[in-house]
């Protein structure tokens, strides 16, 4: 589990953890995501969007996200 996960309790939603590690925001600043495990989804601190995780794939798309409150 990486440290920026949200959520605990070992759940990763079925992304290998070394991807975790990895995984970037895809807008200009490309800020490391974080797992948010009850929403299924990775968030972006900087820009609040987030982005679906389907059967384990995150799809980081800007245009599948959205913006959180």
């Amino acid at each position: 589990m990486t440290e920026n996960a949200v959520g605990g309790g070992g759940d990763t939603l079925g992304i290998d953890p070394a991807l975790l590690e990895i995984l970037a925001c895809p807008d200009v600043h490309h800020t490391p995501l974080a797992l948010d495990v009850p929403a299924a989804e990775l968030v972006c601190p900087t820009c609040s969007r987030a982005f679906p995780v389907r059967d384990g794939i995150p799809v980081l798309l800007l245009d599948e996200a959205r913006l959180r409150s």
